[in-house]
């Protein structure tokens, strides 16, 4: 007879991640409603793994805080018992919006990359990583992203308001991307993949580029593909990073270009102008070997909740988990959360007018540490779905009690249910002719570890 643990959270109270009682599976044919059917038997993508972006932002206010906030945060984060057990992360070439300022690895003009240099990184962001490095292991893979070229290799010759590559520096900026990614290696700090582009359609107040599809296939096939190939790498390229509207056709025509497709491992997306499950569907189904990262989310102003401020509620609980049930449902391979760590007012940041939310919120002025409602969101995910799982078959009777499963590589069964209504609802978890019942209160995230 299984087992099932269950782990849930709760908007009363704000009771978060709280074991229950072991229920238990009891045979049953006969029940047909309030049903949620888990097939082992039928299996769709791998999961790659959960996590948290490196950026400077995050990594500055890490600094600030005591030793014992930082362990705090590092566990909370990385371990994978005591923490959510993150994984997959990301960071940034050279400056972001949620970096301290504008800056560049080289001296403008320096086509020879005779000045570069990531002194910078190694203040804030490479003691951070090295610090999750030795919590996490060799389970943490970490991808960088670009948000624009230096200035000087854009058409508009300034890091912000979008502008373009100058394609006379293409083979330079491949290089110096190769050469950010040796660099790190140098530090000890190995680069899985790189993305080609952050948000490739933006034009932002801050670091931005556009590309169209055609322009990012050659890109990566002329150019950063062999040099990635010259600096003797094998890092993997992940195309778009942008909104879920688009993931579809902006893959289908960077792969229209003869040898664009052998040249990219995966496709990137963001969730930041709606659902869009069928669109990330179509490219699962069209690509099935190039594996679909949620790049970047987080809550802020574009998905946000009414809380002004860094600290989140249960709305944006309900956001996160909605969307990663929708996502793993419709194809998703990784999730990666925006800022790991941000200050009591949504930063620093530069070049905007907002800061944003963060599962883990620091008060460096007084130094504390808050563990948000958005923090145990996702961790009712990372923390039980590890890496290599699979997720499988399974079907729920509400479209207002979505639900979504996969099967860990030990065999167990973990699945996550989401209750958005007000009312408490009652749920038959259905396997292999057997049934567990328990209630879902109110406002509820439930997940369930079945042997």
């Amino acid at each position: 007879m299984r087992n099932v643990k269950a782990y849930l959270s709760t908007k009363e109270n704000m009771r978060m991640l709280s074991p229950k009682e072991d229920v238990r599976f009891q045979p049953d044919n006969e029940t047909e409603k309030e049903i949620i059917n888990i097939y082992p038997d039928v299996k769709y993508q791998k999961v790659l793994g959960f996590g948290g972006a490196f950026t400077e932002t995050s990594a500055y206010n890490y600094a600030k805080l005591s030793p014992q906030n930082q362990r705090k945060i590092i566990e909370a984060y990385f371990d994978p018992v005591k923490g959510m057990g993150y994984n997959f992360c990301r960071t940034h070439i050279h400056s972001c919006d949620f970096s301290l300022d504008e800056y560049t690895y080289t001296e403008d003009d320096d086509t020879a990359l005779e000045t570069f240099s990531i002194d910078r990184d190694r203040k804030y962001i490479i003691p951070f990583i090295k610090a999750a490095q030795k919590t996490a292991g060799d389970e943490l893979i970490l991808f960088g992203s670009p948000w624009s070229p230096p200035p000087w290799m854009k058409d508009n010759k300034e890091f912000a308001n979008g502008g373009k590559l100058d394609w006379q520096y293409a083979a330079c900026w491949a290089a110096y991307m190769a050469r950010y990614v040796t660099e790190y290696r140098k530090e000890g700090i190995e680069l899985f993949g790189l993305t080609v582009q952050n948000e490739a359609m933006a034009i932002q107040t801050w670091e931005s580029c556009q590309y169209t599809a055609e322009e990012e296939g050659l890109f990566v096939r002329d150019h950063l593909k062999p040099a990635l190939e010259k600096a003797g790498l094998d890092t993997r390229v992940m195309i778009w990073d942008h909104n879920k509207e688009r993931v579809y056709d902006r893959s289908r025509d960077s792969f229209k270009l003869e040898g664009v497709k052998d040249s990219v491992w995966g496709i990137a997306f963001h969730w930041y102008s709606g659902n869009h499950y069928k669109a990330l569907e179509m490219a699962y189904e069209a690509f099935p070997d190039k594996p679909l990262v949620l790049s970047e989310y987080c809550i802020g102003t574009t998905r946000g909740e009414p809380i002004p401020g860094p600290h989140s509620s249960w709305i944006g609980v309900e956001m996160v988990a909605e969307e990663m049930i929708g996502n793993l449902n419709h194809g998703m391979a990784a999730a990666v959360d925006w800022n790991l760590v941000i200050d009591q007012d949504g930063g620093p940041f530069h070049n905007r007018d907002l800061g944003c939310k963060s599962p883990i919120v620091a008060d460096t002025k007084n130094d504390t540490v808050s563990l948000e409602p958005y923090y145990y969101s996702i961790a009712h995910f990372s923390k039980f779905i590890k890496r290599g799982a699979v997720r499988i078959g399974c079907s729920t009777f509400d479209v207002r009690i979505p639900a979504v499963a996969c099967v860990n590589p030990d065999g167990n069964v973990v699945m996550v249910a989401l209750n958005t209504m007000d009312s408490a609802a009652p749920v038959y978890v259905r396997l292999d002719d057997c049934t567990a019942k328990m209630e879902l209160p109110p406002k509820s995230l439930v997940t369930f570890v079945i042997s």
